[in-house]
């Protein structure tokens, strides 16, 4: 009220507050808690103007934590992009992405995954799992009549990479039959394995 030229004088008995009370709040020096909300906004505008105005509160806290190593609650984040005026661009969630029609070759498999010896049959799976600094991926291979992994990596995203570096370690620990081992995954995103069945 003070700001819009109603005297103190006048707006004090109004608010039910006391005129060096106001004074009081006036001249005190900024908490640590408005000092911190400042430069984290400082922080929150920088990386949203990177993103081109793309960014919403769960990317823009993922870049704080991930890329600046900046802890900050994600209520917070949400919060002081709105006091900013800032917003990411609207999803869509219910449109469905079009799969992706990557060649398969053969399935030799045919849903059969009982062998009676070592190295016959391996198997392979790429999994997701949410951690404190983001998404790990995990790709292992399976020898289906031992029932134990005997290959397996882990990176920070599902590339080729991943897979290969599974199998590398499978073929290094384990000795593939002379007749070819096959392996096998189900159709999937990774370009390495889709539904395929091969001979190593």
């Amino acid at each position: 009220m003070a700001d819009e030229g109603l005297p103190v004088q006048l707006a004090s008995p109004a608010l039910h507050v006391a005129e060096s009370g106001y004074y009081a709040w006036k001249d005190r020096p900024p908490s640590a808690r408005t000092v911190r909300h400042a430069w984290l906004t400082e922080a929150i505008i920088g990386i949203h103007t990177a993103s081109r105005g793309t960014y919403g509160s769960r990317r823009v806290h993922a870049e704080l934590a991930l890329g600046l190593g900046i802890h900050a609650h994600h209520g917070t984040v949400e919060l002081l992009m709105r006091r900013a005026g800032l917003h990411g661009l609207p999803g869509n969630r219910a449109r469905r992405r079009p799969r992706l029609q990557t060649p398969s070759v053969a399935d030799l498999v045919e849903r059969n995954f009982t062998r009676h010896a070592r190295d016959q049959l391996w198997v392979t799976d790429i999994t997701e799992h949410p951690t404190m600094e983001g998404k790990v991926y995990c790709a292992v291979v399976l020898d289906v009549f031992a029932r134990r992994v005997v290959g397996w990596s882990i990176d920070a995203s599902p590339t080729a990479a991943l897979t290969t570096h599974a199998l590398s370690m499978a073929i290094g620990n384990r000795h593939p039959q002379p007749g070819g081992t096959i392996i096998h995954s189900d159709h999937g995103v990774q370009g390495e394995f889709n539904r395929s069945s091969q001979h190593l």
